[in-house]
């Protein structure tokens, strides 16, 4: 039997990383577009 070894990024590294760069993209938009008042106390 042939041993197969580790062709890089899996499916699964890939879909797991594409889910966290728009959850941080989200909560980035969100924060620089919203009623943030952190962001209006130093203003």
């Amino acid at each position: 039997m042939k041993k197969q070894g580790n062709k890089g990024i899996t499916l699964i590294a890939l879909v797991i990383t594409i889910v966290v760069l728009l959850i941080l993209a989200g909560v980035t938009i969100a924060v620089l577009t919203g009623d943030n008042r952190n962001l209006k106390k130093s203003e």
